[in-house]
């Protein structure tokens, strides 16, 4: 149960964090065309997307940093867990009740966790 709770809030997270592009130029081949469809893989940290656009090419989208009201809660906790970064914990959803926050530590691995009512917990 906690694993289906975990990975759907992840891809939520991605998804939150992908309707917040805008479509480029069509002549910038940096970000996907206006009309970019296909399967949305997110990675295992939430941190970039990946698009097939309509020729089956390959795009790399990375979600924006955004502070939310747990960051500093939440860089804490990740310090607790043995997480040290200088990037910050940044908000993969949207503000609300339930909110996922993602900070990458130092050695290279990525603490995540979710703050209900301001209640932050580690996700595993």
């Amino acid at each position: 149960m906690k694993h289906s709770i975990f990975i759907l809030s992840l891809v939520a997270a991605a998804l939150a964090g992908c309707a917040s592009f805008s479509p480029a130029p069509s002549g910038d081949a940096s970000q996907p065309a206006a009309s970019a469809q296909g399967k949305r893989n997110p990675d295992a940290n939430g941190s970039r997307v990946q698009v097939q656009d309509e020729a089956g090419a390959v795009v790399v989208q990375k979600v924006e940093f955004k502070s939310g009201i747990s960051s500093a809660t939440v860089e804490r906790l990740a310090k607790e867990h043995g997480c040290v970064g200088s990037g910050g914990a940044g908000l993969m959803t949207e503000k609300g009740p339930v909110e996922v926050y993602r900070m990458q530590c130092e050695n290279g691995k990525t603490f995540l966790a979710r703050c209900e009512l301001r209640q932050c917990r580690p996700m595993r």
